[in-house]
């Protein structure tokens, strides 16, 4: 059984692009999957990928997520890798 880290920038740049939703949307989706046991969510000040968007790792790769496309980046990256 995988477990995945998933950290997610709430640095200014990021904060102003919509991180808090985007941590709390993911939250969610863990807490609906049941996958609180597997999967661990932590915040991280400034990750260098500031124009990208909120930036967004699992496993050490990164991500560029925006609020509308956090069901479709959980559902690609997350559900389709777990398990």
């Amino acid at each position: 059984m995988k477990n995945m880290k998933i950290t997610i920038c709430i640095g200014s740049s990021c904060h102003i692009k919509g991180s808090r939703f985007v941590v709390e949307r993911i939250q969610e989706l863990v807490e609906e999957n049941n996958l609180g046991d597997r999967v661990t969510i932590k915040g991280a000040f400034c990750m260098g990928k500031c124009v990208d968007g909120v930036c967004v790792t699992i496993d050490e790769k990164h991500y560029s997520v925006n609020k509308d496309e956090v069901d479709e980046f959980f559902e690609k990256e997350v559900l389709a890798n777990i398990h």
